[in-house]
Parts: C-alpha cells; sequence; structure tokens
C-alpha cells in the first residue's frame, strides 16, 4: 500500500497504545485520511496531555480502557508491549482483523526510492551495535539515522530523506511484522529473554527470525549456532566470530579486527578493519558487536577505513560495562543493563577477579548455568533485591566457598551499603561489578536509575577514601 494512495483515506484504524510510537503512527496515518482511534489503557495526566495534542488533530483517544476494540475497526497498529493474548489484539485476530505493529507500518509506509534497511535483532547488545553501524556509516560519508528503539520513531524517519537507516528490533516488534525485508540484517545472540511475553522459547526464537527476509544478507554470529540457525538456507551468508575468520567471515587476528568476506577475493585476500584498541568498552562481548556492526556496514559497501573511523567516533550508552572510577586500587564497573543472564555472562567473562554484586527480577530465569560458569572467577558476592535468595542458593550449589553477603534492605540507601560491603570484599586488582542478572523494577524506576545510584554508590566511597589510595575519578 503506497503511502501516496488514497488507500488510507477513510479507512478506520485502531492504534493500541498511546507511547511514543503510537502516537508517531497516529499522527502518520491521520494526515494520510485514515480515521484514527487511539486507545490506552492508562489515564493519567501525561496520557490526558497526549490526549489533547492528538484530538486537535483530529484524532480520537480512548483512555483507561485497552482492552476494548472499537467498533468498525479495519486494522490495528499495535505498539510493541502488548501481548498477542491481550484482550484487544485477540479480539482483533479472532474478528480476522488484520494487525500491524509499528515497523511493519514503518516498512509499508516507504516511499518509492526509500532508504535501506540494515536491521539488528538479538537478546543482547542492539543498542550498541545500531550506534556503531550508524557511526561506521556517517563515516563513509552516508546520511544515516539509527531508529526502532532508539531516536526518531521509525514511521516517521522512513518519510524522511535518509541514505540508509539502521534500525534495532526488538522481538515484540518483529512478532507483529509480516512483509519487512531489510537490505542486510544480523540476529547477534539468542538466549532465553521475554518468555512470559512469547510464551516459549520457540516462538521467541521464531519471531527473531523473521528479521532475515528472502533477498536479505544474513550476518550471523558463528560462535552462536542457536544465532546464526535462525538465518536458515539464506541466499547470501556472512558470518562473524572472535575467532581467526575463515573465507566469508570477520574475525579476529591477533590484535586487528579482519574481514575476509567483503574483499575482492576473500579466500586470498584480507581487509584490515580496525584494531582491538578501537572497541571501547573493550570486552569479548563488545567485540562481538563491533564485527556485527561492520559486517553490516560493509555489506551496505563501507569502505574498510570507515568502519575503523566509526569504531572511534562511537561513544558507549552509560550502564553498559561503564568504568565508573578506581577505589583503593579496585576497578568498578556498571552494567546495570545486564538484566538477564546472558547479558550477566558476558560481563562477568571479561573481568578477574570480581566482586559481583547481582539481585532484582529475575523473570523466571535460572541462573545456575551463569553462576557455574562464572564461578571460578568470583572473589566475593553481595547480592540485593527480590529475588536474591536464588541467586544466593546457586552460589551455594556451585561456588560454595564464595563469599556472600545478602542486603534485604530496599530503602534509597541501600546501593550504599551494597557498594561498601563489595569494597570490604575487594583486594587490590581486582573489579566490583554491577551485572545485575535480574530486572530493576523491584527497587528502581529502571535500570539507569539503578546504575546512577551505583555510581552515587562508589563516588561517595570514593571520597571517604580520599589519601587512601582511591583516585575517586569517575572513568
Amino acid at each position: 500500500m503506497s503511502p501516496n494512495s488514497g488507500e488510507w483515506r477513510g479507512r478506520r484504524v485502531c492504534v493500541a497504545g498511546a507511547g511514543v510510537s503510537g502516537r508517531a503512527a497516529a499522527r502518520v496515518l491521520a494526515e494520510r485520511g485514515a480515521a484514527v482511534t487511539v486507545v490506552e489503557g492508562r489515564d493519567g495526566d501525561e496520557q490526558r496531555a497526549y490526549a489533547a495534542e492528538l484530538a486537535a488533530l483530529g484524532i480520537e483517544v480512548r483512555l483507561g480502557d485497552g482492552d476494548t476494540l472499537p467498533e468498525g475497526t479495519e486494522l490495528v497498529v499495535i505498539s510493541p508491549g502488548w501481548r498477542p493474548d491481550a484482550p484487544l489484539p485477540a479480539a482483533a485476530a479472532a474478528a480476522g482483523i488484520e494487525i500491524y505493529g509499528e515497523v511493519e507500518l514503518a516498512w509499508r509506509l516507504r516511499p518509492e526510492g526509500a532508504a535501506p534497511w540494515l536491521a539488528i535483532t538479538g537478546t543482547d547488545g542492539k543498542t550498541t551495535v545500531v550506534r556503531m553501524l550508524a557511526r561506521m556509516l556517517e563515516a563513509a560519508g552516508h546520511d544515516a539515522l539509527a531508529v526502532g528503539n532508539v531516536g526518531t520513531p521509525i514511521v516517521e524517519a522512513v518519510l524522511e530523506k535518509h541514505d540508509v537507516l539502521a534500525v534495532e528490533l526488538s522481538s515484540y516488534q518483529l512478532h507483529w511484522s509480516s512483509t519487512l525485508a531489510p537490505a542486510a540484517a544480523t540476529v547477534l545472540n539468542l538466549a532465553p529473554d521475554h518468555l512470559d511475553w512469547h510464551g516459549s522459547m520457540e516462538e521467541y526464537a521464531a519471531a527473531k527470525a523473521k528479521i532475515f527476509a528472502p533477498g536479505t544478507v544474513a550476518v550471523c554470529n558463528d560462535d552462536d549456532p542457536g544465532a546464526a540457525a535462525l538465518a536458515g538456507g539464506a541466499a547470501e551468508r556472512v558470518g562473524f566470530t572472535l575467532e581467526v575468520p575463515r573465507p566469508g567471515q570477520l574475525g579476529v587476528v591477533e590484535e586487528l579486527l579482519v574481514d575476509r568476506a567483503f574483499t575482492g577475493d576473500p579466500r586470498r585476500e584480507a581487509a584490515e578493519l580496525a584494531a582491538l584498541a578501537d572497541v571501547r568498552p573493550f570486552a569479548p562481548h563488545n567485540v562481538a558487536n563491533a564485527l556485527a556492526a561492520a559486517a553490516l556496514a560493509r555489506a551496505f559497501g563501507v569502505p574498510a577505513e570507515a568502519v575503523r573511523d566509526g569504531l572511534r567516533a562511537f561513544v558507549p550508552d552509560p550502564h553498559r560495562i561503564q568504568h565508573v572510577a578506581e577505589v583503593g586500587g579496585v576497578t568498578y564497573v556498571n552494567d546495570s543493563k545486564a538484566t538477564q543472564p546472558h547479558a550477566a555472562a558476558a560481563s562477568l567473562a571479561a573481568y578477574e577477579p570480581i566482586v559481583w554484586i547481582a539481585g532484582g527480577l529475575l523473570k523466571g530465569l535460572d541462573v545456575d548455568d551463569l553462576v557455574r560458569s562464572c564461578a571460578g572467577r568470583l572473589r566475593g558476592a553481595v547480592l540485593l533485591g527480590r529475588d536474591r535468595a536464588r541467586i544466593a542458593e546457586a552460589l551455594a550449589r556451585h561456588a560454595p566457598d564464595v563469599p556472600v553477603v545478602d542486603v534485604p534492605e530496599t530503602d534509597t540507601g541501600a546501593m550504599d551499603r551494597v557498594v561498601n560491603e563489595a569494597a570490604a570484599l575487594a583486594r587490590p586488582g581486582d573489579t566490583v561489578l554491577l551485572a545485575p542478572v535480574g530486572a530493576s523494577f523491584d527497587m528502581f524506576a529502571n535500570y539507569p536509575a539503578r546504575g546512577e545510584a551505583f555510581i552515587a554508590a562508589v563516588e561517595r566511597l570514593a571520597r571517604d577514601e580520599n589519601g587512601h589510595g582511591g583516585s575517586g575519578e569517575p572513568g
């Protein structure tokens, strides 16, 4: 359906959800003449302000009822957080009404000659890779924009003039997509997550696999067989690995990132892309992120030197293996974004010895394999949050000699005690690592709030230790 045809005019569309993406979808559809009704389960001051803005554009907004499908609806455009078994999408499906996710809508709204998409999904690393990729594309002189879960709503971005879009896609967004066909795409990794939403690991993986369409260059993590298998029999496949690359792969040779896929003769030629030192912050999983971004960039024709320049220009987001300070010879690292076992395992693999700060909401995920894999790296552990007892039990099974401190407090001063207990366990040369493995909502508004609390507590520790060997300077 062309965005410039008259096919939207008069079409009755229900937009489910009045978040950023839902409001953007409603505005774009109303501009094209659709009769739009936005439904939103919340009804607070913020939602009422949004409703007034949309009403001024002729868009009906129903607050306080996210379950009822408006009468006469011909199409539902659904925000990514809505589960398929929620009353509204379930009612639409039962009535045979088509459901688009915001990404599917954006794909169908693209005008002729629109920017191609380079798309990224995976359990971890999506935002880092999409930002690395955008920097590489810009270094090559392209007008590139990072979109999806970051930056401009994608339904607006596709209507702007750009050379290329770097698109971050969640499993939720992919679930509601059907015709999406990026120029190149990757599934960075695959581990259990969001199973409460998808219902099973099989459904989660199936949603991720939708990123690979016929004609899409499939960029595969050859160190993660589960993720790589989702590309199926892709006509064009490129791998990335932390090992020495074979023909058709990007990988690591000594201290260099090397391309043996996008060269004149991959069997005999390799292109030097960047140095390991250009990857910041340095950790094995972040090297994999850089290789994935490089493969997508090279699939779009980006020269090797722009990969290097883009990595050097990349500024890491906070709360992702973020160096905070060195105090008394101990390094403090904030990886509050590590909210499930796969992410925490990658963070724990980057340091040794570690005093591990962990806890929060585990969302039913098992931590035994994680604790078993990192037991030999642990100096100690400090546990907080609602599900800390489950982590303590796993430590008792797999690391019985590791001292564990339980912090039951949930007030605003809890993180100070956590950091002080960790400092007491640590020795010079150790790393105190906040890699919580659980979500933050039991104690904090979100994972950035948890990370900021950790940073502030470390800074207070540094001030207290001033004159006793601590630098107190944030990294």
